[in-house]
């Protein structure tokens, strides 16, 4: 589907180049073929992921299941769907019955993920209780032909746990990594002290008090000495979409 909208771009481009299409004629047709009208409540992006690398994503939080299968299913290309209820879930199950369901991440891929050919990202998770935002990085990078290598529970608390998974990680050619972390929110910092490759925070809601809800982890990272990127509180979309951009250039895709 993709080389098929590129391929179109490029037949517009060479009329326009051939004197058979005026701009302004080029112009509407292609904004008539990048915006997808769901009823009077969505517009699909249709060539976000030729555009960019991501493909369309739907925050199913706030939505009823039968807006979210409409707007899947309006789709030209498989969607990444994220935070699902179990009403999604069923919904889109129905509707999709070759969909790519991850539970801890609570996200579907409409579609079969795509073949890992886009390079390796390593996810690492300082305790259990990040390991689904985590897995919603993980899940993101799949969706965009990532290889995602996990490692979890490998926290400050007991930092020899993390390098034996770290150093297979590096071994096995991660281009990138991701590391969740709640709390005081250390462990992307250690992370990036020791890698070549870029470290991007992710900052979870897990914690006690004051400073809990992701807030001293955030803060933590941003005054980080190490050199580290760090996303908001529970983005593992824009964590695993930036780790698979930083992968999949990094071997040319």
């Amino acid at each position: 589907m993709l080389m098929a909208m590129c391929a179109e771009v490029e037949e517009v481009l060479q009329a326009v180049r051939g004197g058979r299409l005026s701009i302004n004629a080029a112009a509407r047709r292609l904004r008539l073929n990048s915006i997808t009208e769901v009823r009077d409540f969505a517009r699909l992006d249709s060539f976000r992921a030729a555009r960019s690398g991501i493909p369309e994503i739907i925050l199913a939080e706030g939505k009823s299941p039968e807006k979210v299968v409409m707007i899947a299913k309006a789709a030209k290309s498989p969607m990444l769907i994220t935070r699902m209820g179990n009403g999604h879930t069923a919904a889109l199950k129905k509707a999709f019955p070759k969909m790519t369901y991850n539970r801890s991440a609570r996200s579907a891929f409409t579609g079969s993920l795509p073949a890992k050919s886009a390079g390796r990202i390593g996810v690492l998770a300082a305790g259990t209780s990040d390991v689904p935002i985590a897995e919603e990085a993980a899940f993101t990078a799949e969706a965009m032909g990532c290889e995602a290598l996990r490692a979890y529970d490998v926290g400050v608390a007991g930092i020899h746990r993390l390098f034996k998974p770290l150093k297979s990680m590096v071994g096995k050619g991660a281009r990138a990594f991701v590391v969740a972390a709640g709390r005081e929110g250390t462990l992307p910092a250690i992370v990036a002290g020791l890698v070549d490759v870029p470290v991007i925070g992710l900052p979870i809601s897990t914690g006690y008090g004051y400073g809990g809800k992701g807030e001293a982890a955030l803060k933590s990272m941003l005054q980080s000495c190490s050199f580290l990127t760090v996303v908001n509180i529970d983005n593992g979309i824009g964590a695993g979409a930036c780790a698979a951009l930083i992968a999949k250039k990094a071997v040319g895709k």
